[in-house]
């Protein structure tokens, strides 16, 4: 039963021990028991110990950490004292801002604070509710600085192609394998703003040399591979072919390998049985979709095929091998800028800013084509994008998204 007293005119209590209670009390009469050293009031036919109700002690504050770019974690300890009320909720309270947040339990725990400014510090403090109302606020939390807005973006980058093989000797027996495409790589990533991203784009390499890697948003798409006269052909984003006919091998160089995900194996080199310098052919080298063929009897190996995106807005094709040479024939670049073989002379270079593999060459100063350069293409949302750039890349509009070509070396700042 509760008792109202009167604040402002007081009221004389009436006490007594537990042997001496009033023998007939009404109900509702109360006093102060010496005997327990409480207040108690006669209600339901029997003695009952008043209990007074306040607001709880101040929780203490623990770890306060931020989870996003609007949003926080804060934990703390309930107290030892509750009010002699159950405890309702634990409220976190920002500074700056006021912002709150509230979760509804007893015990200590965890508060998830929403509606937070990006980038920007803030400390929190707790309270607890129960039902005679709110404690004080604990002490103040460590600092936390809520995290950058994100968006998502789409990448599409491209290492670069592998140079055609070719003698570098004068050997009149080497058929070149062709080169590897450059490594291939696409997805999304998520961009912090504020945050500046910087890219390299791989260079072609020259005769018998990889390709260099293209790198960016913490991605390396691996160079192309290559061969060397009359070798197997090395790996890379996409393996080189291996090199033809010459009588002073003992067997039939291997296509190079290519990265996983990023490009697919050369084809095998074709020694020939004697030493007939029309015999033998170069394999063609690793596509980003496929595999380059094998150099057949007199012939070079066709690069294996790119892999097309429309990135941009329009459908391209990158990252193709470059063909082997023959004696007879050569074999042709995959398609997405692999470079042909030659019979004579120099191999086809692969296309610039294609990744493209060069095309093998044949015989005595024969030179390897070299590989096309690599790209770095980020396609943000125009709603995102902020306009500073370095590398002076190429912009366009796609639908609802800027596109940036990336031909160089460069940056973009989110």
């Amino acid at each position: 039963m509760p008792i109202i007293l009167d604040a402002n005119s007081g009221i004389t209590i009436s006490s007594w021990t537990t042997a001496t209670r009033p023998s007939s009390p009404a109900a509702g009469q109360f006093g102060y028991n010496t005997t327990i050293a409480a207040l108690e009031v006669y209600a339901n036919s029997r003695w009952q110990t008043v209990t007074s109700v306040g607001v709880p002690d101040a929780p203490t504050i623990g770890t306060a950490t931020a989870v996003s770019s609007s949003s926080a974690t804060v934990t703390y300890t309930a107290p030892a004292f509750n009010g002699n009320s159950t405890i309702l909720s634990y409220t976190a309270v920002s500074s700056p801002g006021g912002i709150t947040g509230t979760v509804s339990q007893a015990g200590s725990g965890t508060i998830t604070v929403t509606g937070l400014s990006a980038s920007t510090s803030y400390t929190f403090t707790v309270y607890a509710t129960n039902a005679a109302g709110n404690s004080l606020s604990s002490a103040a939390s460590n600092s936390i600085t809520t995290f950058l807005p994100t968006y998502t973006a789409s990448y599409l980058m491209v290492a670069g192609g592998g140079g055609g093989g070719g003698s570098t000797s004068d050997n009149v027996y080497t058929k070149g394998g062709g080169g590897g495409a450059g490594g291939y790589l696409t997805g999304t990533s998520t961009l912090s703003s504020g945050t500046v991203y910087s890219f390299t784009v791989g260079a072609g390499g020259t005769r018998s040399v990889v390709g260099s890697n293209t790198t960016g948003l913490s991605l390396t798409a691996i160079g192309g591979g290559t061969t060397s006269e009359n070798n197997p052909g090395s790996s890379g984003g996409s393996g080189g072919g291996g090199g033809g006919y010459s009588y002073s091998i003992s067997a039939s160089p291997a296509g190079g390998s290519g990265t996983a995900g990023q490009g697919f194996a050369g084809g095998n080199g074709l020694m020939s049985p004697d030493q007939n310098t029309t015999a033998g052919g170069g394999g063609g080298g690793g596509g980003s979709s496929a595999v380059g063929s094998n150099g057949g009897n007199g012939s070079g190996g066709n690069g294996g095929a790119g892999t097309a995106s429309s990135i941009t807005g329009t459908s391209v094709t990158r990252a193709g091998g470059g063909g082997g040479c023959g004696n007879n024939s050569a074999g042709s670049g995959g398609s997405g800028g692999g470079g042909s073989g030659s019979t004579g002379g120099s191999g086809t270079a692969g296309t610039a800013n294609t990744g493209g593999g060069g095309g093998g060459a044949r015989g005595s100063g024969g030179n390897g084509g070299t590989g096309g350069s690599g790209v770095f293409i980020l396609s943000v949302p125009t709603a995102n994008y902020t306009g500073t750039t370095t590398g002076s890349p190429t912009i366009t509009t796609s639908g609802s998204n800027t596109i940036l070509v990336y031909n160089s070396s460069g940056s973009y700042t989110a």
